[in-house]
């Protein structure tokens, strides 16, 4: 994705989430990785701070693991905050 398609991915994000939600409020993040990649580890990474929900779901193959966070965020700030530094991971499928 190109830096001003990123710009304005983000800008819509900020928008829904500031129209849609009172903060802070619970928050799931979705991703799916490939489950032999060290992208999984790194997304678990991203959210060491969490002390919430984290569970994995394998594939049926086991290929790939969905990743589900349920957290309490403080603003859409740190929602996006989140997904950009998981979007810096290769290999990860934000939902």
């Amino acid at each position: 994705m190109s830096s001003t398609s990123q710009d304005e991915f983000y800008k819509s994000l900020k928008e829904k989430l500031e129209s849609e939600t009172s903060w802070p409020s619970i928050y799931l993040f979705k991703f799916i990785v490939k489950s032999s990649s060290k992208s999984l580890e790194e997304v678990i990474a991203v959210f060491n701070d969490v002390k919430d929900q984290i569970e994995l779901k394998p594939s049926k193959s086991g290929t790939y693991t969905s990743i589900s966070v349920k957290t309490l965020m403080q603003s859409s700030d740190t929602v996006i905050q989140k997904y950009k530094c998981v979007g810096e991971i290769d290999g990860v499928i934000s939902l």
